[in-house]
């Protein structure tokens, strides 16, 4: 109904539309809309009501809506389903409940907050209001091999939006963006699958949008920001929009083709490749040169001192400073 109604609304642009009307192009009753139009104002929306003219949209608020969401977002799949929450323990454990219940491909799970955000490693992820908290859900049809590789895909996604607003955010392997070292965005990744076919995967990520430096815990003050330190305030809503188109056309690319054209973009994007690294790994720790990612995103490094090149599948990296 909400959806309806915001529809003609949009469609009368600078004319009013009458309570009348709307009931008729809807099939309700008066008293329906002007209870749907009171809902829609507690929620944000700037209705300017007149007596004898009806209604008139000024004005969407800057919140993350299903309506808001969809309203001129042009995408075919991800985005086709939009279920959000106030508040949230975490966008991925109602992301993959959801995906075991059969929920689409390309349905998302957003938050204005979550109160138990997770990143890898099992790590606490703050996650205030201000900033974008979502997860997807992808069922793809590709090997489970291939599922780590949509990490790399939503990093780039991210990337790509944030140039477009005028950030020439860096990727660091395997899952962060920062921008002049602070961090903006994390990732997590969660499949649930068979030998050989998936089930659904679930893309998290934590976009630190609008969010007011001051209050990040002091753990993390020196390492985190938000887009609103370097870009002031700006439209959270449109910027959201723009990830999720990104994410469809990465999305529709790797299901014809694979993840060769992610991995070009990663690679132009990445600040990790050519620097000098430090090497957290599961059993060891080892310094050395990134050199490339190989076609299963997995980082290649050569050690110190060393000729041979490895492969690093999981762990942390941190950069360098240069001498």
């Amino acid at each position: 109904m909400r959806q309806g109604i915001l529809g003609l609304l949009r469609a009368a642009g600078d004319s009013y539309l009458s309570g009348e009307e709307i009931a008729e192009k809807l099939g309700v009753s008066r008293t329906a809309v002007w209870k749907h139009i009171n809902e829609l104002k507690a929620a944000g929306y700037n209705i300017e009501s007149q007596a004898r003219n009806g209604y008139k949209l000024v004005g969407a608020p800057d919140r993350l809506l299903p309506e808001v969401i969809g309203h001129g977002l042009g995408n075919k799949i991800i985005g086709s389903n939009i279920v959000a929450f106030e508040d949230i323990a975490s966008t991925n454990t109602e992301a993959k409940r959801l995906a075991a219940q059969g929920s689409p491909d390309g349905t998302i799970v957003v938050a204005e907050s979550q109160n138990t955000g997770k990143g890898r490693l099992d790590r606490s992820f703050f996650c205030p209001k201000g900033g974008i908290w979502f997860s997807v859900i992808l069922k793809p049809d590709f090997l489970p091999q291939e599922a780590p590789k949509c990490t790399l895909m939503a990093a780039v996604a991210i990337a790509e939006a944030m140039e477009k607003v005028g950030l020439k955010a860096g990727i660091k392997w395997p899952n962060d963006i920062l921008y002049q070292g602070r961090k903006l965005v994390g990732i997590l990744t969660e499949m649930s699958a068979e030998i050989d076919r998936i089930n659904y995967v679930v893309i998290g990520m934590g976009i630190n949008a609008i969010i007011d430096p001051k209050i990040f815990p002091e753990d993390i003050k020196e390492k985190a920001g938000s887009m609103s330190m370097f870009l002031g305030d700006f439209d959270r809503v449109a910027f959201f929009q723009e990830v999720l188109r990104r994410l469809e056309v990465h999305y529709l690319d790797v299901r014809r083709r694979g993840f060769a054209g992610v991995l070009e973009s990663w690679r132009r994007l990445s600040i990790t490749l050519g620097e000098s690294i430090n090497v957290l790994g599961i059993n060891e720790t080892f310094a050395g040169e990134a050199v490339d990612i190989d076609e299963d995103g997995a980082l290649l490094v050569k050690p110190e001192g060393s000729e041979e090149i490895r492969k690093v599948y999981a762990g942390d990296v941190s950069i360098r400073p240069r001498k």
